[in-house]
Protein backbone atom coordinates (compact mmCIF):
# COMPACT_ATOMS: atom_id res chain seq x y z
CA UNK A 1 0.00 0.00 0.00
CA UNK A 2 0.97 3.36 -0.94
CA UNK A 3 0.81 6.88 1.02
CA UNK A 4 -1.69 7.85 -1.69
CA UNK A 5 -3.31 4.64 -0.83
CA UNK A 6 -3.54 4.76 2.56
CA UNK A 7 -5.27 8.49 2.19
CA UNK A 8 -7.91 7.01 -0.01
CA UNK A 9 -8.35 3.94 2.60
CA UNK A 10 -8.45 6.44 6.13
CA UNK A 11 -11.49 7.77 4.15
CA UNK A 12 -13.05 4.67 3.37
CA UNK A 13 -12.63 3.52 6.79
CA UNK A 14 -13.82 6.83 8.29
CA UNK A 15 -17.54 6.42 6.51
CA UNK A 16 -17.46 2.68 7.48
CA UNK A 17 -16.96 3.65 11.29
CA UNK A 18 -19.38 6.78 10.93
CA UNK A 19 -22.39 4.59 12.16
CA UNK A 20 -20.79 3.29 15.03
CA UNK A 21 -20.56 7.05 15.91
CA UNK A 22 -23.42 9.13 17.38
CA UNK A 23 -23.47 12.49 17.80
CA UNK A 24 -23.59 13.13 21.49
CA UNK A 25 -20.45 11.45 21.80
CA UNK A 26 -18.64 13.76 19.44
CA UNK A 27 -19.97 16.19 21.23
CA UNK A 28 -19.45 14.90 24.67
CA UNK A 29 -15.64 14.27 24.19
CA UNK A 30 -14.38 17.55 22.89
CA UNK A 31 -10.81 17.25 22.33
CA UNK A 32 -8.64 19.79 24.99
CA UNK A 33 -4.82 19.65 23.85
CA UNK A 34 -4.19 20.55 27.17
CA UNK A 35 -5.50 17.64 29.05
CA UNK A 36 -4.10 15.17 26.62
CA UNK A 37 -1.40 12.82 26.38
CA UNK A 38 -0.08 10.84 23.09
CA UNK A 39 0.64 7.51 23.62
CA UNK A 40 2.54 5.84 21.11
CA UNK A 41 2.08 1.98 21.52
CA UNK A 42 5.15 -0.56 20.61
CA UNK A 43 6.59 1.52 17.95
CA UNK A 44 9.80 -0.71 17.86
CA UNK A 45 12.15 -2.45 15.86
CA UNK A 46 11.12 -6.11 15.78
CA UNK A 47 7.45 -4.54 14.25
CA UNK A 48 9.06 -1.65 11.95
CA UNK A 49 12.37 -3.69 10.47
CA UNK A 50 12.09 -5.44 7.53
CA UNK A 51 14.73 -8.48 8.76
CA UNK A 52 12.72 -8.65 11.81
CA UNK A 53 10.44 -11.96 11.62
CA UNK A 54 7.62 -9.68 13.52
CA UNK A 55 7.72 -6.52 11.03
CA UNK A 56 4.66 -5.44 9.52
CA UNK A 57 4.61 -3.75 6.28
CA UNK A 58 2.36 -1.63 6.77
CA UNK A 59 4.16 0.58 9.79
CA UNK A 60 6.12 2.10 7.59
CA UNK A 61 3.07 3.58 6.19
CA UNK A 62 2.17 4.88 9.77
CA UNK A 63 5.26 5.79 10.75
CA UNK A 64 5.49 9.32 9.09
CA UNK A 65 1.97 10.33 10.91
CA UNK A 66 2.79 9.11 14.17
CA UNK A 67 6.69 10.72 13.74
CA UNK A 68 4.02 14.54 12.75
CA UNK A 69 2.16 13.99 15.50
CA UNK A 70 4.94 13.24 18.46
CA UNK A 71 6.26 16.51 16.54
CA UNK A 72 3.20 18.65 17.44
CA UNK A 73 3.42 17.45 20.85
CA UNK A 74 6.69 18.32 21.33
CA UNK A 75 6.31 21.59 19.96
CA UNK A 76 3.60 22.18 22.49
CA UNK A 77 5.31 20.70 25.58
CA UNK A 78 2.68 18.16 25.66
CA UNK A 79 3.40 14.99 27.16
CA UNK A 80 4.09 11.68 24.99
CA UNK A 81 4.18 8.21 26.66
CA UNK A 82 5.96 5.94 24.89
CA UNK A 83 5.70 1.72 25.64
CA UNK A 84 7.77 -1.06 24.31
CA UNK A 85 6.58 -4.61 24.91
CA UNK A 86 10.01 -6.85 26.06
CA UNK A 87 10.68 -9.70 29.00
CA UNK A 88 12.89 -9.15 30.95
CA UNK A 89 15.29 -12.21 31.21
CA UNK A 90 13.31 -14.04 34.14
CA UNK A 91 10.20 -12.86 33.40
CA UNK A 92 7.57 -15.47 33.13
CA UNK A 93 6.00 -14.05 29.62
CA UNK A 94 2.79 -15.81 30.90
CA UNK A 95 -0.65 -16.36 28.34
CA UNK A 96 0.94 -14.22 26.02
CA UNK A 97 4.45 -16.21 25.80
CA UNK A 98 2.14 -19.53 25.50
CA UNK A 99 0.01 -18.15 23.00
CA UNK A 100 2.66 -16.90 20.75
CA UNK A 101 5.19 -19.16 21.26
CA UNK A 102 7.70 -16.07 21.31
CA UNK A 103 9.05 -13.62 23.58
CA UNK A 104 10.55 -9.66 22.74
CA UNK A 105 13.50 -9.78 24.78
CA UNK A 106 13.99 -6.84 26.52
CA UNK A 107 17.97 -6.69 25.95
CA UNK A 108 17.15 -7.61 22.24
CA UNK A 109 18.37 -4.56 20.72
CA UNK A 110 14.99 -5.00 18.28
CA UNK A 111 13.11 -4.01 21.32
CA UNK A 112 14.18 -0.50 20.66
CA UNK A 113 11.88 2.36 19.63
CA UNK A 114 12.59 3.17 16.33
CA UNK A 115 15.34 5.61 15.66
CA UNK A 116 13.15 8.30 14.09
CA UNK A 117 10.93 8.30 16.86
CA UNK A 118 13.80 8.30 19.61
CA UNK A 119 12.22 9.13 22.68
CA UNK A 120 14.05 12.51 24.45
CA UNK A 121 15.18 12.30 28.36
CA UNK A 122 11.93 13.73 29.25
CA UNK A 123 9.43 11.38 27.59
CA UNK A 124 8.45 8.38 29.55
CA UNK A 125 9.62 5.30 27.88
CA UNK A 126 7.12 2.50 29.46
CA UNK A 127 8.56 -1.22 29.11
CA UNK A 128 5.35 -3.22 29.15
CA UNK A 129 4.75 -7.21 29.04
CA UNK A 130 1.35 -7.67 28.15
CA UNK A 131 -1.14 -6.31 25.78
CA UNK A 132 -2.28 -3.64 28.10
CA UNK A 133 -0.41 -0.88 28.90
CA UNK A 134 -2.18 -0.27 32.55
CA UNK A 135 -0.86 -3.43 33.44
CA UNK A 136 1.74 -4.33 35.75
CA UNK A 137 2.68 -0.62 35.06
CA UNK A 138 2.67 2.66 36.60
CA UNK A 139 0.42 4.53 33.30
CA UNK A 140 -2.31 5.45 35.12
CA UNK A 141 -0.63 7.52 38.02
CA UNK A 142 1.92 8.84 35.31
CA UNK A 143 -1.02 9.85 33.88
CA UNK A 144 -3.06 11.41 36.73
CA UNK A 145 0.05 13.39 38.13
CA UNK A 146 0.41 14.97 34.91
CA UNK A 147 -3.25 16.22 34.51
CA UNK A 148 -4.17 13.79 31.64
CA UNK A 149 -7.67 13.33 31.00
CA UNK A 150 -7.51 12.08 27.27
CA UNK A 151 -5.64 9.89 25.41
CA UNK A 152 -4.81 9.99 21.86
CA UNK A 153 -3.50 6.82 20.86
CA UNK A 154 -1.24 5.35 17.95
CA UNK A 155 1.10 2.80 16.83
CA UNK A 156 0.43 -1.67 16.71
CA UNK A 157 -0.92 -3.17 16.57
CA UNK A 158 -4.90 -2.05 16.36
CA UNK A 159 -6.44 -5.25 17.78
CA UNK A 160 -3.82 -6.35 20.39
CA UNK A 161 -2.46 -3.51 22.14
CA UNK A 162 -3.72 -0.43 20.93
CA UNK A 163 -7.08 -2.02 21.02
CA UNK A 164 -6.78 -3.35 24.65
CA UNK A 165 -5.12 -0.45 26.25
CA UNK A 166 -7.71 1.72 24.50
CA UNK A 167 -10.37 -0.47 26.34
CA UNK A 168 -8.91 -0.11 30.17
CA UNK A 169 -8.72 3.75 29.68
CA UNK A 170 -11.75 4.11 28.97
CA UNK A 171 -12.78 2.16 32.06
CA UNK A 172 -10.26 3.98 34.10
CA UNK A 173 -12.37 7.34 33.02
CA UNK A 174 -10.16 8.53 30.10
CA UNK A 175 -11.12 9.97 27.02
CA UNK A 176 -9.80 7.90 24.34
CA UNK A 177 -9.50 9.26 20.70
CA UNK A 178 -7.71 6.66 18.51
CA UNK A 179 -5.92 7.69 15.43
CA UNK A 180 -6.75 5.37 12.30
CA UNK A 181 -3.97 6.11 10.14
CA UNK A 182 -2.07 6.42 12.87
CA UNK A 183 -2.09 2.07 14.06
CA UNK A 184 -2.06 -0.55 12.28
CA UNK A 185 -2.38 -4.42 12.06
CA UNK A 186 -1.51 -7.39 10.51
CA UNK A 187 -4.23 -7.20 7.93
CA UNK A 188 -6.81 -4.73 7.17
CA UNK A 189 -9.57 -6.66 8.14
CA UNK A 190 -8.70 -7.24 12.00
CA UNK A 191 -7.95 -2.92 11.70
CA UNK A 192 -11.43 -1.90 10.69
CA UNK A 193 -12.86 -4.66 12.78
CA UNK A 194 -11.21 -3.61 15.75
CA UNK A 195 -11.91 0.03 14.92
CA UNK A 196 -15.75 -0.68 14.30
CA UNK A 197 -15.82 -2.23 18.48
CA UNK A 198 -13.38 1.06 19.29
CA UNK A 199 -15.86 3.44 18.01
CA UNK A 200 -19.02 1.55 19.34
CA UNK A 201 -18.46 1.50 23.24
CA UNK A 202 -14.44 3.67 23.86
CA UNK A 203 -13.24 5.92 21.86
CA UNK A 204 -13.75 8.55 18.87
CA UNK A 205 -11.70 8.24 15.61
CA UNK A 206 -9.80 10.47 14.13
CA UNK A 207 -7.27 10.79 11.29
CA UNK A 208 -3.67 12.06 11.39
CA UNK A 209 -4.89 15.46 9.70
CA UNK A 210 -7.84 16.18 12.30
CA UNK A 211 -5.43 15.81 15.29
CA UNK A 212 -2.94 18.13 14.08
CA UNK A 213 -5.61 20.61 13.43
CA UNK A 214 -6.75 20.45 16.73
CA UNK A 215 -3.48 20.90 18.08
CA UNK A 216 -2.66 24.13 16.44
Amino acid sequence: MSADKLTEKTKEWMELLSPYLSEHRTRAHKFSPKASALLVIDMQRCFLERESHAFLPTSKLILGNVERLVAKYRSKSLPIIFTRHAVLPHEDPGSMGRWWADRIRDEDPMSHIVSSLRPMDSETVLRKSKYNAFAGTDLEAKLRRLGVKQLMITGVMTHLCCETTARDAFTRDFDVFVVIDGMTSSSEDLHVSSLKTLVDGFAIPVTTEEALRWLR
